[in-house]
């Protein structure tokens, strides 16, 4: 009795346990191998190049996306990119910081999009070396016992062994299956296509990156103000902004002009509670390519215009009155429309007049323009409708330095008033100018006269050149393309065993094995058995 207690306290109360079994000393905690340099970046390398983390990092591309939707982007609207900074000085200092309004090339993005490109090709390779090599490899051998497979089924036949073993081969070649026979059996596999699917969809992935991310370097963007009965060039000095890519030469820019015939709005009439809204805009233009005759064409809003390699589309419209600025000799000094930016939803909208030049003071004009006046109780001016009717635009006049001659750049929509004079308007002597299609009115102090001669529509244009449209597009069919293939095609190994017995009776064994889900593996191994022993059944009766 002692012998056996002294023997279960040592075996851990086991008495199936030798008893001279020693256990190994109890450790606190498992004890993890030290990895050097090379392992850690092993490790690393493995993570990164995971399906799981590649799915992860496709998510977190589309989120990152978001804020380049949310927030107005330099490179697609710098004007709305002013007008939020302008607006909310302290959220833009904290969307700067981050390069919220340069989402799309933004360090944190591009990171991401690294990643993500690496880890696709990390994942790519590996698989594509393994799926070649398994295309050159033959089917594996018979298994032993094919009862234990799924589908398993067995039919008996009067033809002999190498007949239903030959005629089994040419069946299974039929149905796209390679074969390899294996003494009495034959032993097939289908279902290629399914990886070769998996690939092309990560490879045409691959491309997608790739294609957007070189084909944005070689691209550029262009916004351009175009006023009606005018016309811009596609060149670096027509632009009002300019994004180009890290890659753009000047020889990307295709030589075509683009002029603007009409613009023709069309706003809401028949509902009152939405009178006035916009339903429609037009913009009949004429586009004309180097050494080719000119055409007409239209840019909607949803219909952008191609022309020399570029998408033109229509962001915005505006009127942009044409004033005439004559010197106290009555002579033209300055005479050209001028665009508005609409403050809103009826079009009543800001001007800046800017002339340096041809007067003896530089002048400055604060114009408000509205396309269809109305009156506050107030006595101010309110414009109630967007359309020209009863347009009427007030001018506040200031005099001095604009500012314009200290070789620095300036805002084209914005008024310096800190070194101006106000000569008309609410805080000087003169009333504020007051002006309708053809009125003329003298400035303050003898500078001269201004004219208002017409008020004509303008268009705001985007030009977008992306070179990467077309392989796009081709990887994109293939994404769709590879992965409709994946799903769709099984992968499947079918095996076929032929036993003859000491009476002569030839047994027929079939079985079948899928890589991944196929729901119809068993119909399918129950189908070619029923062909197999038709066509075995017709080869012995004739």
């Amino acid at each position: 009795m002692a012998s056996t207690q002294s023997s279960d306290s040592v075996t851990g109360g086991d008495a199936t346990r030798p008893s001279d079994h020693m256990d190994a000393p109890q450790q606190s905690k498992i004890q993890q191998p030290k990895l050097d340099f090379a392992g850690y970046a092993r490790f690393f390398w493995r993570q990164l190049t995971s399906m799981r983390t590649a799915l992860f990092l496709l998510l977190l591309l589309a989120v990152a996306a978001i804020p380049g939707s949310l927030v107005p982007q330099v490179s697609s609207d710098p004007n709305g990119v002013i007008a939020y900074r302008r607006n909310n000085p302290d959220t833009a200092a904290i969307l700067d910081f981050f390069q919220v309004f340069n989402t799309f090339t933004s360090v944190w993005f591009s990171a991401i999009y690294l990643l993500l490109f690496i880890s696709l090709v990390g994942c790519v390779l590996p698989r594509t070396k393994h799926h070649f090599d398994a295309l050159r490899a033959r089917p594996p051998k018979t298994p032993a016992r094919l009862s234990r497979l799924e589908g398993f089924t067995s039919r008996t036949t009067g033809a002999d062994a190498s007949t239903a073993i030959e005629t089994a081969r040419r069946l299974l070649r039929s149905q796209r299956y390679r074969t390899e026979l294996y003494g009495d059996s034959v032993s097939a596999e289908r279902g290629y296509l399914r990886e070769t699917g998996n690939l092309v969809f990560h490879v045409a992935l691959i491309g997608v990156l790739l294609s957007v991310g070189l084909g944005g370097g070689f691209g550029y963007t262009g916004q351009r103000v175009v006023v009606e009965g005018y016309a811009f060039s596609n060149s670096l000095a027509s632009y009002d902004s300019f994004n180009p890519g890290r890659f753009f030469t000047d020889e990307a820019l295709e030589p075509f002009t683009v002029g603007l015939d009409s613009f023709e709005p069309v706003y809401e009439q028949s509902n009152r509670q939405a009178l006035g809204q916009a339903v429609d805009f037009t913009a009949n233009v004429t586009t004309t390519m180097r050494g080719e005759s000119s055409q007409t064409a239209r840019i909607k809003v949803n219909e952008p215009l191609s022309v020399g390699g570029t998408n033109v589309y229509l962001l915005g419209n505006g009127y942009a009155p044409v004033l005439t600025v004559r010197d106290a000799e009555n002579k033209v000094i300055w005479s050209q429309p001028t665009a508005c930016l609409p403050f809103d939803s009826n079009l009543g909208s800001t001007c800046v007049i800017k002339i340096p030049d041809g007067l003896e003071q530089q002048i400055g004009m604060l114009g408000f323009l509205y396309p269809t006046t109305g009156t506050l109780s107030s006595g101010a001016l309110v414009s109630v409708y967007p359309d020209l009717i009863s347009p009427t635009l007030t001018l506040e006049v200031y005099e001095g330095d604009l500012g314009l001659d200290n070789g620095q750049g300036s805002n084209a929509y914005a008024l310096n008033t800190d070194s101006l004079e106000q000569v008309a308007g609410r805080t000087s002597e003169a009333d504020t100018i007051r002006l309708t299609p053809g009125d003329r009115v003298d400035l303050p102090n003898g500078l001269g006269s201004v004219e208002l001669a017409s008020i004509p529509r303008f268009a705001s244009l985007d030009v977008h050149h992306d070179p990467s449209q077309g392989p796009v597009l081709l990887f994109a069919i293939l994404v769709v393309a590879g992965l409709i293939t994946s799903l769709f095609v099984p992968r499947r190994r079918m095996w076929i065993s032929v036993k003859t017995d000491s009476s002569g009776t030839t047994t027929i064994e079939y079985a079948a094995l899928a890589r991944g889900d196929d729901p119809n593996l068993e119909a399918a191994v129950a189908e070619f058995a029923d062909k197999h022993s038709q066509q075995l059944t017709v080869r012995v009766d004739s």
